[in-house]
């Protein structure tokens, strides 16, 4: 693990790092914020998964989140959203497949199969990487992302409740299945059985959970993705029928945006903390 960039911010530091990969075969890239600590000290740790076309810069340098991880004491990481350069034919062809869509999954399918596994490359190789080099404490960690981070952040907790103690997302991708950013990612990374899909689909995955980790939820209503693509209402549908703790606000007037993000970055701190305290 190389660390290639490091800047100072509110006393402690927004770093970059890049390693060789075991999982993808590539060259992978995070960016971490510690906040000032104690020497010998070890934080709670919140993971963050980004958006379709976002690196690991897009967070980082847009959400304010170092302001709020010092505030309540938390290590922050933010992984690259795929593979860079696997060679995968057709991977640079449109936003939402390929390159910077990677979706969280492990693919099975054809030559994605070789490097696209951001499944376990967040919940496994990342998370060993991060726990052995930054000083922070694995067994309070919390998850959350945006849009297909979103996705990602609510099907990476739900099923791994022993790794992840709060989940929280902005105007996530909740039923992937239906919508059809997630029908093309599916398709191409998974196949066509459907069951393999429900794997990955947080609205489906919520049906049969047995573990009650907390989930907080941040909808815009001016979200131009709403109705065709977030389907919030489905996911929605599904927690009140189980009874599942979730929280659902829907935000009047705020769009899919980093201003949206940045607007209630801190409320979503302040949720994680209160788990990661208990």
């Amino acid at each position: 693990m190389e660390k290639t960039k490091s800047y100072k911010q509110f006393d402690g530091f927004t770093n970059y790092y890049s390693h060789d990969s075991k999982v993808t075969g590539t060259k992978m890239s995070f960016a971490a914020y510690l906040p000032p600590q104690p020497a010998g000290k070890k934080l709670p740790v919140l993971y963050w998964l980004s958006g379709l076309t976002c690196t690991e810069e897009n967070f980082i340098t847009k959400a304010y989140a170092q302001l709020f991880a010092k505030k309540f004491g938390m290590v922050v990481i933010a992984p690259d959203t795929s593979p860079r350069g696997a060679n995968v034919p057709g991977e640079n062809d449109s936003y939402d497949l390929g390159t910077g869509a990677g979706f969280y999954v492990d693919a099975t399918q054809g030559a994605w199969a070789k490097s696209y596994k951001m499944y376990s490359y967040v919940t496994r190789e990342l998370r060993e990487l991060v726990e052995k080099n930054l000083p922070v404490d694995g067994k309070r960690a919390g998850i959350f992302g945006h849009s297909m981070g979103g996705h990602g952040a609510l099907v990476l907790g739900l099923r791994n409740p022993e790794l992840y103690r709060s989940i929280s997302a902005f105007a996530p991708i909740c039923a992937p299945m239906r919508a059809p950013w997630g029908q093309k990612a599916f398709t191409a990374y998974l196949g066509t059985n459907r069951n393999d899909w429900a794997a990955y689909d947080a609205t489906e995955l919520l049906k049969q959970a047995e573990a009650r980790t907390p989930i907080l939820i941040d909808q815009g209503l001016e979200d131009e993705f709403l109705a065709e693509q977030l389907m919030t209402d489905e996911l929605e549908k599904v927690c009140l029928a189980s009874s599942y703790p979730a929280t659902i606000r829907r935000r009047e007037g705020y769009d899919h945006s980093y201003f949206f993000i940045s607007t209630f970055i801190e409320e979503h701190f302040a949720f994680h903390g209160e788990q990661l305290r208990s």
